[in-house]
């Protein structure tokens, strides 16, 4: 459903000047809704900046006079929206005790008739206010801060050498009164500036001591403590920073020294204090309100070879001025090997460099084979051939192209009359004769002799042959 308001809300709300507060949106709803606030019907974002939206609501802080007014939270979700209303009074307005005077002899312990007790003057930024001897050069500008609250709202009142500043001095601007503004300054400038803050309830002051530094005519001046040392990861950004006063714009340089030897690397280098340094691209010079110029010096991408020696040189008509820092790069964290030439042959696994060979070995191989057992016929006749019937001519080993290993010279019938004549010789000779005589033909020859009841006779061999 839509959302609806799940807590008590006081609708009036007051704080003081340069306080802090807190506007609640107690809301809930199904789906949560959306909160958006707005102050007078303009909505609130994020360029206001003592502004903050939390999820709980929205808070202010230090606040002004002009934050009073009507304060919406808006909840929206798809069913609907509700909104949680608020009045806002800042106790800064001096009206409030204009109708009630303070009785005599008050201490400042009267409430006025908002039921809010006075309360003496007393400064909202002390932060701001640490600073109070300052140095600014001819031409320069300057603002002074004396912000202050206080019931009824407070009045002040600014001095120089205390003698008060009339309103063209001071300005106008009355969301600005709280701040002096000193622009283009000049050497009649200088002196004591006071800020008196007073209510009916009591009474501050503030004295701050400008000084204005006549321009002379000299080279430039770094000021502060930059360029300083710094360290920076590999393939990291960095900067360096160089501050410069000088009564005209300066040319601010950067420069990186060269090392011994290395000079042939770049186009050209200078000399400077009998080192070799080459000159960097640089930035925009900034003018500051202070009178000085400022520079940066960006080094992105840090390689190895970005580190060393930077120098930041001003110089003016009247001459010049630098200051050096040094520039580590922390190794690369990535181990060396890491980039891989897309042409290496050593980019292959182990077992592909040793399988391919291998593998092209192994297939020549029994291609080889193959062509060679192609070229004769296969000698394995039948381990037992009868006597009588002579083994058929294609089972014997002859082949038919010459090979060292066979005896192409035996023909079938040659054959038959070597085995007859073996026959003839008796069993015991035949096996040496056989040896002899076939060598690479067979390797074992015997002879059975079997006995049949007619009485006849039967012999036959069983030779082993081995082609």
């Amino acid at each position: 459903g839509p959302p609806r308001i799940a807590d008590k809300v006081i609708h009036r709300q007051s704080v003081r000047l340069g306080r802090t507060i807190k506007l609640l949106c107690p809301v809930e709803g199904d789906p949560p809704p959306l909160t958006m606030w707005m102050k007078d019907g303009r909505t609130i974002h994020s360029g206001w900046t003592r502004f903050r939206i939390l999820q709980q609501g929205l808070k202010i802080k230090e606040v002004e006079s002009e934050d009073a007014g009507t304060y919406i939270c808006k909840a929206t979700n798809g069913f609907g929206s509700t909104n949680v209303n608020y009045t806002l009074i800042v106790i800064d307005d001096a009206s409030s005790g204009k109708d009630s005077q303070v009785p005599e002899g008050s201490n400042g312990e009267y409430e006025d008739h908002s039921g809010k007790q006075w309360a003496r003057p007393r400064f909202t930024q002390p932060a701001k206010m640490r600073r109070r001897v300052i140095a600014r050069p001819v031409g320069s500008s300057i603002r002074l801060k004396c912000v202050a609250s206080g019931n009824p709202r407070p009045d002040i009142t600014w001095l120089k050498d205390n003698k008060p500043l009339t309103p063209q001095e001071i300005g106008e601007n009355k969301k600005k009164k709280w701040t002096l503004n000193l622009k283009n300054l000049k050497p009649e400038d200088s002196g004591k500036y006071t800020c008196r803050v007073f209510n009916r309830v009591g009474e501050i002051n503030a004295t701050y001591k400008v000084e204005v530094i006549q321009r002379t005519r000299s080279k430039p001046i770094l000021t502060g403590t930059h360029p300083v040392n710094t360290t920076v990861d590999y393939g990291g950004t960095t900067s360096f920073q160089c501050k410069v006063r000088s009564d005209v714009k300066p040319v601010i340089q950067w420069l990186k020294r060269v090392e011994y030897g290395t000079e042939s690397k770049y186009n050209s280098t200078i000399d400077v204090g009998g080192q070799k340094f080459v000159v960097l691209p640089t930035g925009e010079v900034w003018s500051r309100p202070d009178g000085s110029y400022l520079n940066k010096l960006m080094i992105t991408r840090a390689k190895e070879e970005d580190a060393g020696m930077y120098i930041c040189l001003g110089a003016n008509t009247m001459g010049y001025s630098f200051r050096s820092a040094f520039l580590t790069v922390l190794p690369d964290p990535k181990p060396p090997s890491a980039p891989v030439p897309p042409s290496s042959a050593s980019s292959l696994p182990w077992p592909v460099i040793i399988g391919i060979p291998a593998g092209a070995v192994f297939i020549f191989g029994t291609i080889l084979l193959w062509l060679c057992q192609s070229k004769k016929k296969p000698c394995s006749p039948p381990a037992a051939a009868p006597a009588h019937r002579p083994p058929p001519r294609d089972r014997i080993c002859v082949s038919q192209v010459p090979d060292k290993d066979c005896i192409s010279s035996i023909n079938y019938e040659e054959y038959v009359a070597q085995q007859q004549h073996l026959l003839s010789q008796g069993p015991g000779l035949a096996p040496a004769m056989a040896s002899k005589m076939y060598p690479k033909i067979y390797t074992d020859i015997h002879t059975h002799t079997h006995s049949h009841v007619e009485g006849k006779v039967h012999q036959h061999q069983h030779i082993q042959y081995q082609c």
